[in-house]
């Protein structure tokens, strides 16, 4: 049976690239055309992905960009921060729909880019709004119409869906302090020191705390969103987790908003999302959405000394699938105007 739109992935070797091939392969309406990857070039893509054994006669090639764009829909780029920017002029004369999962396209600002990434951006012009930022609970008519988006982070995505609710009321101000606790997937599929199964296994770390690359684009979008003057302090820490990320995030809010009202904007914001879940009888955990696509978010409320309601948020996501390649099929769905759950709605497994 034909369907009705290609699709190409560049990067396919990495463990986003694993689930993006992996959703791809089952989707009814996009066919997975091609996998272009600087690594494995000719062999078999289950030679690094072995789940994909006898899903598909695809070889990894090795294409340039505008090869790997020809005759597609949509392009979605599985690439390393700083390599998606260089790749993505090539494709854009061709017409190609792009998703890209990389850190390039997320930030409107240059300088904050090299602050953060560490390198002078390669075309500046397109942080001016010509991506739009991937995150469907906030721009789903955005996605829609776009030709461009940039998926977002996986700590963003998991602390951004925390804050939201608090944020479109506009209660949302001042300085929010957020610990993120992440799996070891999260660093990509080239073993590191800070990787290595024996040193994670038995340990929690912290790293770049107070200056991880999430924290600005974390703090462009709630202000989107409504929030006011936001400071961000975020401590993440290394977990012996492959996958899963766990923040709690701390809001201070006026002490004349209550308990109801504050529930009840989490209730109004997310009751008609798919893939956002307020347990009914329990806090956000990990292992209840690792390999899904669904986040979960709860709160705790109570007082502090200076007179403010504090509310601690609670979320938690797997950083592979809503974190990563999951999210940027569900903008890919509703760029090609297709239910945005398609090959998404599998609960995972227990425990």
């Amino acid at each position: 049976m034909t369907k009705r739109f290609k699709a190409a992935v560049i990067g396919g070797s990495g463990y986003g690239g694993a689930e993006l091939i992996r959703r791809l392969l089952q989707h009814p309406d996009v066919e997975l055309a091609r996998v272009a990857s600087v690594d494995y070039i000719g062999e078999p893509l289950s030679a690094v992905h072995p789940n994909l054994e006898g899903q598909s006669d695809l070889t990894f090639e090795g294409l340039a960009p505008e090869e790997a764009a020809k005759g597609m829909d949509v392009v979605i780029l599985g690439l390393p921060h700083k390599v998606s920017a260089q790749k993505a002029p090539a494709i854009f004369a061709t017409g190609a729909r792009i998703v890209d999962l990389s850190g390039d396209f997320r930030l409107h600002d240059a300088a904050t880019y090299k602050r953060y990434y560490g390198a002078d951006h390669p075309c500046p012009e397109k942080l001016d709004g010509t991506f739009i930022y991937g995150l469907p609970e906030l721009n789903r008519e955005a996605i829609r119409r776009a030709r461009y988006v940039a998926s977002p982070g996986c700590f963003a995505t998991t602390i951004e869906l925390a804050l939201l609710p608090l944020a479109k009321k506009g209660w949302l101000k001042g300085a929010v302090e957020i610990v993120g606790i992440t799996g070891s997937s999260g660093s990509g599929i080239a073993p590191q020191a800070g990787t290595h199964h024996p040193v994670r296994t038995n340990n929690l770390k912290t790293y770049k705390p107070l200056d991880h690359q999430h924290i600005p684009e974390i703090r462009e979008v709630l202000e989107f969103a409504g929030g006011k003057d936001l400071t961000l302090r975020f401590c993440p820490v290394s977990a012996p987790l492959s996958r899963g990320i766990f923040a709690t995030s701390f809001a201070h809010v006026d002490a004349s908003i209550s308990d109801d009202s504050i529930r009840a904007a989490y209730a109004e914001t997310f009751e008609t999302e798919p893939f956002v879940r307020i347990p009914k009888k329990r806090l956000p955990e990990v292992v209840a959405v690792k390999g899904t696509n669904y986040v979960e978010v709860g709160i705790t409320i109570g007082d502090t000394s200076d007179g403010k309601r504090l509310v601690a948020c609670f979320s938690a996501l797997d950083n592979l699938i809503k974190g990563g390649a999951g999210q940027a099929i569900q903008s890919m769905n509703l760029m090609l105007g297709l239910d945005e759950r398609t090959t998404l709605e599998d609960p995972g497994g227990w425990p």
